[in-house]
This record gives C-alpha cells, structure tokens and sequence, in this order.
C-alpha cells in the first residue's frame, strides 16, 4: 500500500514519504490520518456555514482543534484511535448540520464512514487531501502549507484550551480555513498568500492565549538551575509540553520517594513557581525527542509522553512507557482524561516498581526560565549594553531538533557567535547547545532559554519590547533569526513571524517540501526568508560583515 507524506522536515529525500514515513507512520495510518483530515474539512464547511447562522458548539470546536492536532507529526500512532475520531467527526457535523438547519453539498460534508479498519483504511487513500488534481500546483503549495500550519494553530488552541484559555476567533478561522482548503475554484495566489497569513496571524492568538494560560496557572517562569544529573531513588520521567499533566504527577506522587525528571521540550518547567516548588521536582535528563532510541531504555523508571514527540519505543522502553492526551502507539497503556481529571496511578505503580537510580550524580547544570517577564524585568541593562557597545548582536537559534544531518551547523553556529553577542533560544533546538558555558556580559548570560517551542510567543514579546525601547522597526533591530523546523508548529510560527512583517528569516537544515520555486520566490521578494548556508561561517559573516 503506497501512502504520501510531506509535512515534516524529515519527510524521505526531502520530497515525501511513499512507503513508510520516516517517523515511524504507516501506510494504513496515513490513510486514516488523511481520511480524518477530509472529515475534518467537511466538518470545517458544515461548521463555517452554521456560524452564518448565529449556531456555534463549543464542543465542536474544541474537538476539531484536538482532531487536527492527532495528525500531526509524532503524535499518534494508534490506528484504533483514528477510527473512534473519524466516527465521531461524522457524528458532530451531522448533529450541527441538523441544529443549525443547514445543508452542504460537497462529498466531505456528507462522507459516510465504512463499518471496518480496512474499509476506512481504503477511503483514506483515496480521498486525496494532499492531491495535486485540480490544483495550480503554486496554489496547491500555499493550500497544502495553511493545512500544515492549521495543524500546529489546532496543536497550541489545544495546549491553551487544557488551561481554561479559548477565544472563537481561533476556532472560527480554523473551520473557515479547514473549509476554503477544499474550494478548488479559488485559484488567486494572492488570495492563498493572504490565507497563509492569516494562519500566522490567527497562531499568534493560540500562542497568546497559551501563554496566559501557563502563566496564569503556574506563574512567570524565574531563572532556574536545573540538575542533569539524578538522585538515588525511584523515578518518573515526564516528556513532551504539557505543563498540566506534569503537574498532577508532582501531586499525585508527593511523598512516595519518587523523584520527577523532564525530558525534551520539558525541560523549561522546572522555572515556572507552581511546579519547581515540588520538593522532588528534581532535575532534566536526556535531550531532544530524536534520542529516545538510546535515553528512554537507559531510564531506570516510569515515562509519560504528554503530547506529540513520540518515536517507536526500542528496547525495554515498552514496558515502561505510557502515553497521556492525543498521544497514542499500539499496546502502549494510555493515561485517559483531559486537564485536571486525570489518574496517573499506573505510572506511580510502575515507577515504584523499578529499580530507579542506584546513587547520586553530579552533571552538572543549565539555566532555564528566560521568559519574557525575566528578560523585560532586566531589559534597562540589556539596552544600556547595546548602547554602551557591550553587546552587538542578538541571534534567536530556536526551533526543532531533528537526526537528520545538517544540524550541527546550529551548534556551530552558536559556539562561533562572537563574545559580544547574545543568543536567545527555545524548543528542543537548543539541545545542540543548551548545556554550553557562553558567559555572560556584564552580568547578562549570552545564553538565554526562553522556554518550548510552546513559549514562541515571549520571543515574539522580548523582539517588540526591544524595539519599542530602540523606538525602531523589529526589522532594525540588532537581532537575527536563525531557525531550525522540524513539524507543523515549527511551520505555524514561521508564519506568524511572516505575519508579523518580520524579514531576513534563515530556515534550515531544509526547505518545506511542500513549498514550489515560485511560492519560494514570492516569500524571498516580500520576507527576504532565506536557507541558511552552507556553514555557520558564512551566515555570520553575512550577518555580522
């Protein structure tokens, strides 16, 4: 059974995936992925159309956001799960079609699921979301890149929702644009220019809603040493994003002589007040999502997958790992629940039975906690520093880490940034560098981590406080961006980068598959968006002269 696939950085020879994804996806789960996707769309117009009625279901919308987030790279696994969300899309829309009293003629919005797996497995691949017939392939590229990017707006009004923070506009975009991605009649570039826009502009409210939601829950992050090394004792490891579910499993075992590590992109959540004031909240252990392979079966304890990120697990990992949320992999036991209502016993149970570390380790440390609030609340120094000379240059490195080759240029690129620069970063990216000695400048550390991928947003805030504090465009701001993508979130805040006006972008290792020569073209003439080099050398001597 072929399949086809092109939403990540890693898709196969840069083209797409035909045979197997490089994640790990099969054939018979893309299928049911793309076939959930096209319910989705029907759902999308159903939807679009009962909003011009006065009839909205807030249920509805959550459920469309956490159905579109399941497709995304590194999330789901689990070909059962797609059919409980395949059948559910269906029953929504048919229930809103009737309340709403409307009537759409398209295939999506009356697609009837068949009785079985392989039934349902055969309609997906032969829906044809991603197919190019009928399209401008230039269209097709900016239809395919606002799906791709309303896959990571739908992954962060998710996260955002967990934490009580919605807003219809979100909602109402991503069925307008979940609609629109079916209407071959529209072939304006300039119209699917402004679609891809909005899709920016449209995640910079998901990340702000998230961002209230997680400071609001747990407080401004504050800098904060967190440990690489390990106590001696029983463990649980937490990976992922979702500061929620780690936060019950801190309640939820308090006092049971276990101690809690994060991994990967939850490395960050040791700043925040609410959750680092676990006494057995200890440290960090491991890297980025990619070394799974080799960190998880190493793990003497319990792991919980929060959200997407998820790799087959090797080894012993099996028996050891669960999944919480929209994760999902076949027989692995999942933790069911949304937000506060969830039990996280088995886990507990599993980690006491393990051997858990047999003494203490010293690694040694890394800072995190460099959010906006921290940065801002010192931003006097930072701007006498610039203008004293002191520092020359900001570069955000931020983005997603990856195995394919080509990333080392990041590290480099950060170990030959000269001493009078600063470098921000965020999401996993930064394990390439994250626990490198850069100093500091006059008390300012040349190292600053703002948080996840998730935390894009105080980024976004720092770049613009800046700017108003130099009374300058961001764009002539002694600041660089230097960014690494790997999945659709990584591609929703490019786009709210590009909504923003934000210029001179380098994107690496490489480009989108799915983005044609002359949609290219079209970003270089407006956003002077660019690959990054072939060295680290040369992108700073560009930069810097």
């Amino acid at each position: 059974m072929d399949m086809f696939c092109y939403q990540c950085e890693q898709t196969a020879k840069g083209e797409g995936c035909f045979k197997m994804g490089v994640c790990g996806k099969t054939p018979e789960v893309a299928a049911l992925q793309d076939l959930l996707t096209y319910v989705l769309q029907g759902l999308g117009q159903v939807a679009t159309q009962a909003r011009q009625k006065g009839v909205s279901d807030p249920a509805i919308d959550h459920f469309t956001a956490q159905a579109l987030f399941s497709t995304l790279t590194n999330v789901d696994f689990d070909p059962q799960r797609f059919v409980e969300l395949i059948n559910q899309a269906v029953e929504l829309r048919d229930a809103l079609a009737a309340k709403a009293g409307v009537s759409v003629d398209s295939e999506a919005a009356k697609f009837q699921p068949a009785g079985d797996m392989a039934g349902l497995i055969e309609q997906g691949a032969s829906c044809g979301v991603f197919s190019g017939e009928g399209w401008d392939p230039d269209i097709k590229s900016l239809r395919d890149t606002t799906l791709i990017g309303l896959r990571g707006v739908a992954a962060y009004a998710d996260h955002a929702a967990i934490l009580g923070q919605r807003d219809d506009v979100v909602y109402t975009f991503i069925h307008e644009a979940l609609a629109a991605s079916l209407d071959q009649s529209q072939q304006d570039l300039d119209y699917w220019v402004g679609m891809v826009l909005k899709v920016g502009e449209v995640n910079l409210k998901a990340m702000e809603l998230l961002d209230a939601g997680n400071t609001g829950t747990f407080g401004h992050p504050v800098p904060t040493a967190v440990p690489l090394g390990h106590k001696a004792g029983k463990a649980i490891l937490v990976s992922g994003h979702d500061l929620m579910d780690l936060k019950l499993i801190l309640e939820q075992s308090a006092g049971k002589g276990i101690y809690v590590y994060t991994h990967g992109e939850m490395l960050p959540c040791h700043g925040y007040p609410e959750l680092k004031k676990y006494e057995h909240f200890y440290g960090h252990y491991g890297t980025a999502w990619q070394n799974q392979g080799k960190e998880f079966p190493a793990f003497p304890g319990a792991i919980v997958m929060t959200t997407n990120c998820i790799q087959k697990p090797k080894g012993d990992t099996g028996d050891k790992i669960f999944t919480t949320g929209l994760v999902g992999w076949p027989e692995v036991p999942h933790i069911p629940g949304e937000g506060e209502n969830k039990d996280f016993s088995p886990v507990i149970e599993k980690a006491l039975s393990l051997p858990g570390f047999a003494e203490d380790e010293d690694k040694g440390s890394v800072t995190v906690g460099f959010a906006r609030n921290a940065v801002l609340g010192v931003a006097d120094k930072v701007i006498e520093a610039v203008k004293a000379g002191a520092i020359k240059h900001f570069f955000l490195v931020a983005g997603c880490d990856g195995a394919k080759p080509g990333r080392n240029y990041y590290t480099e690129f950060v170990e030959k940034a000269p001493a009078d620069t600063v470098i921000l970063t965020l999401a996993c990216g930064k394990f390439r560098f994250f626990d490198m000695d850069l100093g500091d400048i006059g008390g300012i550390p040349r190292l600053l981590d703002i948080g996840q991928c998730n935390d894009a947003y105080s980024a976004v805030q720092i770049a613009v406080a800046l700017a108003g504090a130099f009374e300058v465009d961001v764009n002539d701001l002694p600041l660089s961006m230097v960014l690494s993508w790997y999945e659709q979130k990584a591609v929703s805040i490019l786009l709210t980068l590009l909504h923003l006006g934000i210029k001179g972008i380098r994107l690496g290792p490489s480009l989108p598959a799915f983005i044609t020569p002359n949609v290219l073209n079209v970003l270089v003439e407006n956003f002077d968006i660019k690959p990054i080099a072939a060295s680290a050398d040369e992108d700073l001597k560009a930069i810097l002269g």
